[in-house]
């Protein structure tokens, strides 16, 4: 079985200046009053010069590519110096105009030639918000009368879709959509599926998001899979525990209705791993780009590809991990011959810092995240300092 405390493999990448720098960042993000404290400031300091150089050279640095496809190039052949792929993932998020959605759709577009160059981006990647107003999906995920403005604006969306959805099929290349809020993820699930329907016959080109931090998604998925077999498609899945919780249960509260939200971290757990079970069960008609910084979840599927005879490199499925994040889950999958992708989010820095905030504010709530990383990275220390000192 694989193991996740070699340190070693793990920060195998990672200068000592780097690895000292990445410490101290994570002794930050612990401390969930500076992170507090940090983001009514966030947006002004990207703004003035020598802040955002700190901005840029911290916390930047550690979760980013860079600015731009091209200056990204440098962590993608860093990565796949171990075997490590790329997904680049373009975090410029709240635009409303239909201008700035068919840039985003343009960028999108860009990340797909990008992959065409070699095996070292194997995925691209979306939000439909990137490509759509936030009100017209949750119009539209409501069942609401749209106007016939709003049902032009609506077409628009689905042609944006639909074009990174064909050129990837065009290509031989892969895309996801990733998963958002509840109240918007109907429509979501419905042109996933429309596209997967049409695009994922001979292999899985198209992938959804299903965020196990919600109590209905494995019921989704299970639903997903089986009209896969009926239809004769391959059903693409990205699976995540997720990203909204805190803004759930308080628009759950705030609006009286159902929370979607998992009652506990167990039952989440829990539904992430019977999800793993159902697609290695089913892989025949599935394929499935596990998100996860769980080791659990991470050895679980490791030992369901096994036990069912599924090869390491099976390109039906991946595991994937956040820049910066669990390096000692990617890199010692990676070396262990295992598919593994890094999410490389990129952009301008003034533009991605609603992605870091989110970033910071994940970890100090998720139990134990920080702290892992930072013993992980002082154990790592510890060990070059012995190497050195013999």
């Amino acid at each position: 079985m694989i193991s996740f405390d070699n340190t070693e493999t793990a920060f195998k990448h990672k200068s000592n200046n780097e690895l000292s720098k990445a410490w101290w960042l994570f002794k930050f993000i612990g401390n969930n009053k500076l992170v507090a404290l940090s983001k009514p400031f966030a947006a002004l300091a990207a703004r003035i010069g020598p802040t955002r150089w700190l901005i840029q050279e911290t916390i930047y640095a550690h979760f980013c590519g860079g600015t731009s496809i091209r200056t990204c190039e440098k962590t993608i052949a860093h990565l796949a110096e171990y075997n490590v792929g790329t997904i680049l993932d373009y975090s410029v998020e709240g635009k409303e105009s239909e201008a700035d959605f068919d840039h985003t759709c343009d960028e999108i577009e860009a990340t797909q030639n990008r992959a065409l160059l070699d095996d070292n981006v194997p995925f691209c990647v979306f939000k439909l918000t990137g490509l759509a107003r936030f009100a017209l999906l949750e119009k539209v995920s409501s069942d609401a009368a749209l106007s016939e403005a709003e049902s032009n604006e609506f077409e628009h969306v689905r042609n944006r879709v639909e074009r990174l959805c064909k050129k990837a099929f065009d290509d031989g290349t892969r895309i996801m959509m990733d998963a958002e809020e509840s109240w918007i993820q109907p429509v979501m699930d419905e042109l996933m599926l429309e596209m997967m329907q049409k695009y994922n016959g001979e292999r899985a080109v198209v992938y959804n998001t299903f965020q196990m931090y919600r109590h209905d998604r494995l019921l989704k998925l299970k639903a997903l899979i089986e009209t896969a077999k009926t239809q004769n498609f391959n059903a693409g899945i990205k699976l995540v525990r997720g990203a909204y919780m805190e803004k759930e249960r308080k628009r759950a509260a705030e609006l009286q209705y159902s929370d979607p939200i998992q009652p506990n971290k167990q039952a989440t757990d829990s539904d992430y791993n019977q999800a793993i079970d159902l697609i290695t069960n089913n892989i025949s008609c599935c394929a499935v780009c596990a998100g996860t910084h769980n080791e659990e979840s991470s050895s679980f599927l490791v030992k369901q590809m096994a036990e069912k005879g599924i090869k390491a490199n099976d390109e039906r499925i991946f595991f994937s991990q956040l820049l910066g994040m669990s390096d000692h889950i990617s890199f010692n999958l990676a070396a262990a011959s295992y598919n593994v992708v890094k999410y490389v989010p990129y952009g301008p820095v003034k533009e991605v810092l609603p992605y870091l905030i989110r970033r910071a504010e994940e970890n100090t709530s998720v139990a134990g995240q920080t702290s892992r990383e930072l013993d992980l990275l002082t154990r790592e220390k510890k060990r070059r300092q012995k190497d050195s000192a013999t």
